[in-house]
């Protein structure tokens, strides 16, 4: 009997503890020399028991706990958990409420950008502009807080309308503040586009096509990225629909074009944002809720990190039956398994985090 070759594979794991990853995400790579020739994720459960909240908690009240899904999104849970109740309950939210609504979300998604550029940076060694991103980002906290009152989770969303307004002078100072903000923005960014090593490490890692993009489901940065124009604010929720911008996508579809897409929807939230603020009307923030929600709806929305979808149950009482959400880190595991395979050990990290990974989101 003729001895069995030896294998020439090696099974790596990586993660959940690692220095350049901000997510405790775990996979066992399968190395051939330095090449990743198969992935095999392991998603964990952290159960936090949403659905049994949802039972126990009156329908008004799990708006809060909706927004602890995840920090970094926290806005657009509590705003897509509303819709989905006011959708129900054929409530009319005024139009002052939706505005507010799309400057917070679009806050929201500067902050979570400037975030990701800074952790990107930090993953391919890059220390200053892991700074330098994070300091930018403090100036868009600072609105938040100013605004909602917190930095993380706003509280700001509530069935009807917004809890808190911002009146004319506050609106007009914030646009000011954006036009400052984003010149320090652009000076980070204009690094992360032009900057030859930040290239080197960038361009033609990663690459996701864009039929395997469509067929692998996924959302967000990483969808655009390889060339679909799809971003469902398109579909004209809160006061989107008033609201002049084009979808951002790139075609190479590598690493380097899913950072231009996060920095471009910067560029775009900060004039999203202006154009609320010139057009919002006055009038109240909130419309009155009677009664209890009866059956139930299903909503889109666009998170940082793409698509996210919600679902909510009612049977006429004041507690739920079902609260669900699909959040697109865990629609884009598919792609980033796909992008992995074929790629160098080394480029791991930089690969894993041009998907903006949220494990609050996806393990639960």
């Amino acid at each position: 009997m003729e001895p069995t070759a030896p294998s020439k594979h090696t099974v790596i794991p990586f993660g959940p503890q690692h220095p350049v990853l901000p997510e405790p995400l775990h996979f066992d790579f399968v190395l051939e020399d330095e090449k990743i020739v198969d992935v095999i994720p392991t998603i964990g459960y952290v159960h936090r028991g949403l659905e049994v909240l949802a039972q126990k908690k009156e329908f008004t009240e799990f708006v809060y706990v909706a927004e602890r899904i995840c920090g970094i999104c926290s806005f657009i849970h509590g705003m897509g958990y509303c819709e989905a109740l006011e959708k129900i309950m054929h409530i009319e939210v005024p139009a002052r409420a939706q505005y507010l609504r799309v400057i917070w979300s679009e806050l929201s998604r500067v902050h979570s950008h400037l975030l990701w550029l800074g952790l990107a940076a930090d993953a391919f060694g890059f220390e200053n502009l892991f700074m330098q991103a994070w300091r930018a980002r403090e100036g868009v906290l600072d609105i938040i807080e100013e605004t909602t009152g917190g930095r993380v989770i706003f509280g700001a969303c509530k069935i009807g309308g917004v809890r808190k307004d911002i009146d004319g002078d506050t609106l007009s100072r914030i646009s000011g503040v954006l036009n400052t903000l984003q010149s320090d923005v652009q000076a980070v960014c204009d690094i992360f586009l032009k900057d030859s090593s930040v290239k080197h490490r960038l361009c033609g890692v990663g690459t996701l096509s864009r039929e395997d993009a469509y067929a692998l489901g996924a959302v967000g940065p990483m969808l655009r990225a390889s060339g679909m124009a799809y971003d469902c604010r398109k579909l004209g929720y809160a006061a989107f629909s008033d609201i002049n911008f084009s979808i951002v996508t790139e075609t190479d579809g590598d690493c380097y074009a899913r950072c231009a897409v996060r920095i471009r929807e910067i560029y775009q939230s900060f004039d999203i944002i202006r154009q609320a603020i010139a057009k919002i009307p006055g009038g109240e923030i909130c419309a009155k809720v009677k009664g209890a929600p009866d059956g139930e709806a299903l909503v889109r929305f666009e998170q940082p990190r793409g698509e996210v979808v919600y679902y909510v149950k009612a049977n006429g009482t004041k507690f739920l039956t079902r609260f669900r959400a699909r959040t697109p880190t865990f629609a884009n595991i598919p792609a980033m398994m796909q992008v992995l395979k074929g790629a160098n050990f080394a480029d791991a990290p930089t690969i894993i985090l041009t998907i903006d990974p949220c494990i609050s989101c996806t393990e639960r």
